[in-house]
């Protein structure tokens, strides 16, 4: 007889999200643009989640053995997550389009069957205006979701809301 086994969100590897190097991409001694993202998670009611699993991935710059191109984080007790990356710059997208410079992020929490995934722009970057991802959301409001504002020269925050008013817009993958 068939037995079904449950969905893991995240199990059984919580070990590399405990361990902060994972959330340094620049920790093999990759050289470029530093900067710093950072944001909030909330749910639907906005409290603060505080135990999600946050990952980060880029194309740009393309991976290599002193940048991973992958970084993974925990929210802490105030639901703020990390990361410490170099800068993305555009990447080719479909036929001659470019993608303005972003950061592709899933979010694995308590309640979630399935992992959410949205994308980090950075703010007042040119090509937000033509991306052809970000384009495909027609409300300016919503499309702000995903716009990180520059809080220094090194550093952008991005705050996620996963349901209810200003929700994040999530992309199905």
């Amino acid at each position: 007889m068939l037995v079904a086994t449950s969905h893991q969100t995240i199990g059984p590897y919580w070990h590399l999200i405990e361990d902060p190097a994972w959330s340094n991409l620049l920790r093999f001694g990759a050289e470029g643009d530093r900067i710093v993202l950072t944001g909030t998670v909330t749910d639907g009611g906005g409290e603060l989640v505080t135990d999600a699993a946050i990952e980060i991935w880029q194309t740009s710059p393309a991976a290599s053995d002193g940048f991973p191109a992958f970084g993974r984080c925990q929210t802490d007790a105030t639901g703020s997550f990390r990361f410490t990356t170099l800068k993305p710059g555009p990447v080719a997208g479909l036929g001659n389009a470019q993608q303005a410079p972003h950061v592709a992020i899933s979010i694995f929490a308590r309640g979630l069957l399935t992992s959410l995934t949205t994308r980090l722009y950075f703010q007042d970057e040119p090509l937000n205006e033509s991306d052809p991802v970000l384009s495909l959301i027609e409300d300016p409001a919503r499309r702000a979701t995903l716009i990180a504002r520059k809080v220094s020269d090194d550093a952008w925050h991005l705050d996620i809301r996963l349901q209810g008013e200003n929700e994040t817009v999530f992309m199905e993958i």
